[in-house]
């Protein structure tokens, strides 16, 4: 992909434009705040867009050179080190200048829910949910149970975490879906393989200006906590259950001793989902072109395989195997096929932009 002189030129141009405002001292609050945010997301583009100008200047200096005996070999030899770094930078700059999702900045809340396969699925359930938290410490996230509902055996029937840090939302986004796993239970004495599921949705979490929600259009529960067997976790009625009229979502949270910050965790997922829902019904055609880059992130789709006894992961979107199923499942792993499927979607999209 050739970017043209004048397109460098406008990026180059912005960017000064962007730094002299910060500089200048006028700004402030909401301002100063947007404008830090426009030149942390154009500074990188700017670099590169930089050096793929410099780049092909020294190129035409260079073969100005050509014509003196004396200097030929010296410029021939720096040409062709420049003619192959030119063509990187130009694919660097492209996939750098791609629109960004407008919550990749954003932090997610991560829902994982155990579904076929009974006390295996639950169990996979906690296995996937201190694989992202293992991850997401690699990345130096930080990650916090909202909500969890811990099954008899161990692992959860479902877990929602808060999930905080630098591009949460960019590098999770593509776990949504169904992830599979085939392994021998511990519990199975014949050493027969069972296939069970797990489903998980990374949902952008919402600032307060991008989601109004109206008290009057919620109807607020509360009930006594119980946990695993029916045991109670306490003697108030502190769990609360939020009801959202207009759109039936329903939020529960039962793990805080306190009403008032499960009210608040509560609160926090259904703005989530409330977030999800409008950006899928203002962004409409967009949403359904980002989605079908990698799969539809439905949670009805399968989208991964964990097999243990091969001891590989396949990711069923990108027709890619892993056999390193132990380093991924333990969470550091994982940065390898987050980095294929965002690798998979640039590439498509820089291929629908050529179309």
């Amino acid at each position: 992909m050739t970017i043209p002189p004048e397109r460098l030129d406008q990026i180059a141009n912005r960017f000064a434009e962007i730094e002299a405002r910060m500089a200048s001292g006028q700004l402030e609050g909401e301002e100063f705040v947007q404008a830090s945010r426009d030149y942390a997301e154009l500074e990188p583009v700017a670099k590169l867009a930089l050096e793929l100008k410099a780049a092909r200047e020294e190129v035409a200096g260079l073969e100005d050179m050509l014509s003196d005996p004396e200097m030929r070999g010296m410029a021939e030899e720096e040409l062709e080190a420049l003619t192959q770094r030119i063509p990187e930078l130009e694919q660097q700059l492209a996939v750098a200048m791609l629109p960004r999702d407008s919550a990749d900045a954003k932090p997610a809340m991560l829902e994982i829910r155990a579904g076929t396969g009974g006390d295996e699925a639950a169990l996979f359930a906690g296995d996937l949910y201190r694989m992202y938290e293992r991850f997401g410490g690699e990345q130096g996230w930080k990650v916090e149970p909202v909500s969890m509902s811990a099954s008899e055996v161990g692992g959860f029937k479902e877990i929602v975490a808060n999930v905080t840090g630098t591009g949460v939302f960019a590098k999770l986004k593509f776990e949504s879906g169904v992830h599979r796993v085939q392994r021998v239970p511990e519990t199975e004495s014949g050493g027969r393989i069972h296939t069970s599921a797990a489903t998980v949705a990374v949902l952008p979490e919402p600032d307060e200006v991008d989601v109004q929600v109206d008290p009057g259009d919620l109807k607020i529960d509360t009930y006594r906590a119980s946990g695993a067997g029916g045991q109670h976790v306490n003697t108030t009625d502190s769990a609360i259950r939020i009801t959202h009229l207009p759109t039936g979502l329903v939020v529960t949270c039962q793990d805080g001793r306190s009403q008032h910050k499960n009210r608040e965790k509560a609160m926090q997922v259904l703005r989530a989902r409330l977030y999800e829902q409008q950006r899928e019904a203002t962004e409409g055609a967009e949403a359904e072109a980002r989605k079908a880059m990698v799969g539809s992130g439905d949670r009805s789709e399968r989208i991964r395989t964990y097999n243990f006894p091969q001891g590989r992961v396949t990711d069923h979107r990108i027709g890619l195997t892993l056999h390193k199923l132990p380093e991924i499942i333990a969470g550091p792993g994982l940065g390898e096929l987050v980095d294929a499927l965002i690798a998979e979607d640039e590439a498509k999209r820089l291929a629908a932009m050529n179309e």
